[in-house]
């Protein structure tokens, strides 16, 4: 039987968070947009299943950069 790997582990799967609904308001207000304005993501994507997303949240998604450092950027879950 295959051994299921934890995609959030890879070296290549930047972080991926659920904000709270608290957090998640004040990034729209800060930033001026609604949810759908935000780039979209599938709730069947792997790194979003990894942490138990479900469509209607909003992810944070902290990459590593070689000239910036960290880069976050948010993502609305959507069905598929």
């Amino acid at each position: 039987m295959a051994e299921e790997l934890d995609v959030g582990k890879h070296v290549l799967v930047p972080k991926h968070e659920v904000l709270s609904q608290e957090k998640a308001r004040e990034m729209l207000e800060k930033f001026r947009v609604t949810p759908r304005q935000l780039p979209l993501i599938k709730a069947s994507d792997p790194a979003v299943k990894a942490i138990g997303a479900k469509a209607g949240d909003i992810l944070k998604i902290t990459r590593d950069s070689q000239t910036a450092g960290k880069v976050v950027v948010y993502r609305y879950v959507i069905e598929g």
